[in-house]
């Protein structure tokens, strides 16, 4: 245990980061699905690629959490992290519930442009297990990872959604992150990434998320988080 201390511990502020991005793009989900016109496929099938983008990605950043950050902080938290982890383990398990749920009408949704309402309804549940999940953890989790989880144990969850996603969705969904990202956090991030991808990334996945917002929000600038 002594030696976890000597590491240089989590820098939790990426996944402020990413949080603020996940509360921006599920709140804007449900109303730009009913914003398609019923039998609509050609609109339904560039909103439902989003609607499954997103869900992919929130799969991924939890699936890490269950593997790596809830053994560690179980392992060396003490009580704290007793009390807290299941309540998180249980809030997965909501959200996968209704993550499971949006996936199940996705694929009809985008094959015939009908059943949008349900869809929508759908995902006002997810948004509302996840906010609640997402706010508990800033409050409880991340200091207790600051305590108890080295950056190297820390960047081991970032790494396993790299492994597991598809290489062409990166630069977009780092430009998601970005676009109401902290400039010094981006930075952060990156200093860990090949050079190639430290010098274009910042240029290209911006560009892409402007260009795919256009498509799917119908603007290069959606609503931020609290505006």
């Amino acid at each position: 245990m002594g030696s976890v201390f000597s590491e240089p511990m989590a820098d939790v502020r990426d996944m402020y980061m990413a949080h603020t991005m996940m509360r921006r793009e599920f709140r804007l989900l449900p109303d730009v699905v009913r914003a398609v016109p019923p039998g609509d496929m050609k609109r339904a099938e560039v909103v439902g690629a989003h609607v499954e983008l997103l869900c992919l990605v929130l799969h991924l950043h939890h699936e890490g959490e269950d593997e790596v950050l809830w053994p560690l902080l179980l392992e060396r938290g003490g009580e704290d992290a007793a009390a807290i982890v299941p309540t998180m383990e249980e809030q997965h398990h909501a959200i996968e519930r209704a993550h499971a749920e949006v996936v199940a009408l996705l694929s009809g949704w985008r094959a015939t442009g009908r059943g949008g309402e349900e869809l929508a309804e759908v995902l006002e549940r997810l948004l509302t297990v996840l906010v609640e999940h997402m706010a508990l953890e800033e409050e409880e989790i991340l200091p207790l990872a600051e305590r108890y989880v080295t950056a190297a144990e820390w960047a081991r969850m970032g790494e396993h959604g790299l492994e597991k996603s598809p290489r062409k969705t990166l630069p977009l969904t780092f430009g998601m992150v970005m676009y109401e990202g902290d400039p010094d956090v981006v930075k952060a991030v990156l200093a860990h990434a090949p050079l190639p991808a430290r010098l274009l990334m910042p240029v290209i996945a911006p560009r892409l998320y402007a260009s795919h917002a256009r498509r799917v929000h119908r603007t290069s600038t959606p609503p931020r988080v609290g505006s």
